[in-house]
């Protein structure tokens, strides 16, 4: 037996969704390449297979730690969202206040002794949605009244989300909308997502008064200039004209691989706009199969749902999927100007450190529930 039909026998579950995150995966190291050469020859003096070998290793990494949560049984996670849950507050607290501050956002904390940086709110968005899709599986028949849905879900999705939001409105936005999608399709009583939504407003209306008072910690500032350029310059700013131009300049087909001429002028190029990056070297049709990917992950995540005979496999993988995806076209969208600059990055292609490791463990989660639908048919 081959070296390929080894590893072939030896993935079970979904084998789309391995191979989809495998392309993406290519895509991310050809991509990250062309991207920082600029960034290698400021800091690097040219070494520009240093950001290359990074981003490999984290990528391996974020394989292994894949694999391993695909080993997991999933109904394991549902044991753990609770412990994970609790865990998650008081980390984004932390951050919130004692954060280290990069590009004017307490996003990250440090791990002393390893001296690994990562952003807390990439593990509570995964600990959230494991905890609301545990919570909706399990009271699925009876979420019609208010104490079934308030404490359980409506209070854990608001503490999260404004919590992450002073530093990471982009992101909060991201998760609570996830949180919506999944309890409308667990079939949670429209008038408590009307009231999540409500609530939801309050909260924010309550950030913009602290703001007031924290300004270094509810970044409105940044808020209100990017929504104000967003809706006032038609062009937008520097950095959407210059993702304009790398588009405008893709053609087609493309530049070609390593091509890129915007990536010399577009900060974080390799992260929030790499996928202007990729149309200007791969054209349109790149572009339009990266979408067609992210398309067909959520299109297997959608089968597993109609496949699988627990009802926490199920929203676990769709909220899961919905998040990845949702955050994929949200940082698309800001490469068109369609919506205001969010600083998402592109799941599983932009470069990345602690956030790229989170997003294999989510496609982990989810690879656990298909090899367990697998095992059932």
């Amino acid at each position: 037996m081959s070296i390929g039909n080894k590893i072939y026998a030896s993935l079970g579950g979904d084998r789309a969704i391995w191979l989809i995150v495998a392309l993406l995966s290519i895509l991310s190291l050809l991509a990250v390449y062309s991207a920082t050469g600029t960034l290698a020859y400021r800091k690097h003096g040219g070494d520009t297979e240093f950001y290359l070998i990074k981003h490999l290793m984290l990528l391996t990494g974020g394989w292994g730690l894949m694999y391993v949560c695909y080993l997991i049984h999933y109904k394991r996670y549902s044991r753990w969202a609770p412990v994970a849950l609790l865990i998650a507050i008081p980390l984004l607290i932390y951050t919130l206040f004692f954060g280290d501050s990069i590009n004017e956002a307490a996003r990250w904390i440090t791990v002393p002794i390893v001296n690994v940086s990562f952003q807390s709110s990439d593990f509570a968005k995964l600990a959230l949605i494991m905890y609301i899709a545990r919570t909706i599986a399990g009271k699925q028949e009876y979420i019609k009244e208010l104490k079934e849905a308030f404490v359980p879900i409506i209070v854990p999705v608001l503490v999260i989300c404004g919590l992450i939001a002073p530093a990471d409105l982009s992101t909060a936005i991201l998760l609570f909308v996830t949180c919506l999608l999944l309890m409308f399709i667990g079939r949670v009583n429209l008038k408590y997502i009307g009231l999540l939504i409500l609530l939801g407003f309050v909260m924010f209306s309550v950030l913009i008064v602290l703001a007031e008072f924290a300004p270094s910690i509810v970044r409105l500032d940044t808020w209100v200039e990017r929504t104000k350029d967003f809706v006032t310059n038609r062009e937008g700013g520097a950095q959407i004209r210059q993702a304009k131009i790398a588009i405008s300049e893709g053609g087609f087909f493309g530049l070609g691989p390593g091509n890129s001429v915007q990536g010399n002028y577009l900060p974080h190029v390799y992260s929030d706009f790499i996928y202007a990056i990729i149309i200007e070297e791969y054209g349109l049709f790149g572009g339009m199969v990266v979408i067609g990917l992210y398309m067909a992950l959520l299109f297997r995540c959608v089968r597993l749902v109609t496949l699988s005979p627990k009802a926490f496999g199920a929203m676990l993988a769709l909220g899961l999927s919905l998040s990845l995806v949702i955050q994929a076209l949200m940082n698309m969208a800001v490469s068109v100007h369609l919506v205001p600059v969010t600083g998402l990055t592109l799941p599983l292609v932009s470069m990345g450190g602690t956030s790229l490791l989170f997003t294999c463990i989510a496609v982990g989660m989810v690879l656990s529930v298909s090899k367990y639908i697998e095992k059932v048919k």
